[in-house]
C-alpha cells in the first residue's frame, strides 16, 4: 500500500463527514486534505483507542517526534509520506500539526473543563487549528477566511460534543463545562449513569443554540471573494448543522445512542451545496 493509499484508506474508512466533501475538490487539493485528515484521525485515535493513558501519551511523543522530523526532511509514517509533498504550496506548518497533537493531550491531561473558555481552548485545537488548515488547502486569499475557519471550526466540534455525550461519558469524559452543568442543575453523575431529564434537556438546548450561533457567525465572517473556493467547508456545515437539528428533533436523545445521517444523506447535502454556492 502506497502513503496516498494508506491517507485514501483511513479517510473513506472513518465515515466521516468531512470524507463526503473532499470528493468535490480537484485532486491536487483533494490528496492534500486526505493526507492531513488521516493524520488527524492518526492522532485523535491514539487518545480514543488506546487504554492505557501512559502508552496513548508515549505515542503521541512519538507523534511529535515525527512531525518534527518530518518538516526536517525525514518522514517515515505513510500518513506524513503523503502529506509532505503538498505542505509548501498550501502553507502547512509543524506548528498546526503539534497544536493538533496538544489537543489531544488535552484528552488525556483533563477529562472535565469548568468554564466555555477552558474548553474553547481546546476547541481551538482540535477543531480551529483544523479548520485554518483546511481552509488554506481549499482556496484561501482573503484574512478574514481565517477567522471563518476558526469559527466554524468551533460550532462543528460543539455539535461533536453534543453528539457525543454519551460516548464520551462511558469514557469518562464531559465535554459540557461543570459551571454550565451547575447553571442548569444536572449532576455528573447523571450523565455518566445516561440519566435523561427535563435539566437535562435544559442544558443541551442551551448547548446547541450557541452552536447555532457560531454557525451563524461563521457564515457571516466568509468574505464573498472566498465563497466559492471554501465550498467544502460549507459542505461539511450544512450536514454538521443538519446532524445538530436531528438531535434537537430528537429531543437530545443522546445519552444511550450516537445519532449520525446516513452516508447517502450527507452525499446529497455536499451534492446540494454544491450546486447551490456561487
Amino acid at each position: 500500500m502506497t502513503p496516498e493509499q494508506y491517507v485514501q484508506d483511513k479517510a473513506a474508512k472513518s465515515g466521516s463527514s468531512f470524507y463526503y466533501a473532499f470528493l468535490f475538490l480537484p485532486p491536487p487539493r483533494r490528496a492534500a486534505i486526505t493526507a492531513f485528515y488521516a493524520f488527524c484521525r492518526e492522532v485523535d485515535d491514539v487518545v480514543d483507542e488506546v487504554q492505557d493513558p501512559g502508552v496513548a501519551a508515549t505515542k503521541l511523543a512519538w507523534w511529535r517526534k515525527e512531525v518534527a522530523s518530518a518538516f526536517s526532511g525525514k518522514p517515515s509514517h505513510p500518513v506524513t509520506l503523503a502529506l509532505m509533498p503538498h505542505v509548501a504550496a498550501y502553507d502547512i506548518r509543524a506548528e498546526h500539526l503539534q497544536a493538533v497533537i496538544d489537543g489531544c493531550q488535552m484528552d488525556l491531561d483533563q477529562s472535565r473543563y469548568l468554564d466555555f473558555a477552558g474548553l474553547a481552548r481546546y476547541c481551538h485545537l482540535v477543531a480551529g487549528i483544523v479548520g485554518e488548515v483546511a481552509s488554506g488547502i481549499f482556496g484561501r486569499t482573503q484574512a478574514q477566511t481565517i477567522a471563518y475557519a476558526h469559527r466554524l471550526g468551533l460550532a462543528m466540534q460543539l455539535t461533536n460534543i453534543i453528539r457525543d455525550v454519551g460516548d464520551d461519558a462511558r469514557r469518562g469524559r464531559i465535554y459540557l463545562p461543570v459551571s454550565e452543568l451547575q447553571q442548569f442543575d444536572v449532576k455528573a453523575h447523571e450523565v455518566l449513569n445516561r440519566g435523561y431529564s427535563e435539566r437535562f434537556t435544559a442544558l443541551m438546548t442551551f448547548q446547541a443554540g450557541r452552536a447555532h450561533r457560531c454557525y451563524d457567525e461563521a457564515l457571516a465572517l466568509l468574505p464573498e471573494a472566498d465563497r466559492r473556493a471554501q465550498k467544502p467547508g460549507l459542505m461539511m456545515a450544512q450536514i454538521y448543522r443538519t446532524l445538530l437539528r436531528e438531535i434537537e428533533v430528537q429531543q437530545f436523545q443522546v445519552l444511550h445512542q450516537r445519532t449520525s445521517l446516513t452516508p447517502l444523506r450527507k452525499l446529497w447535502i455536499a451534492a446540494k451545496t454544491n450546486w447551490t454556492v456561487r
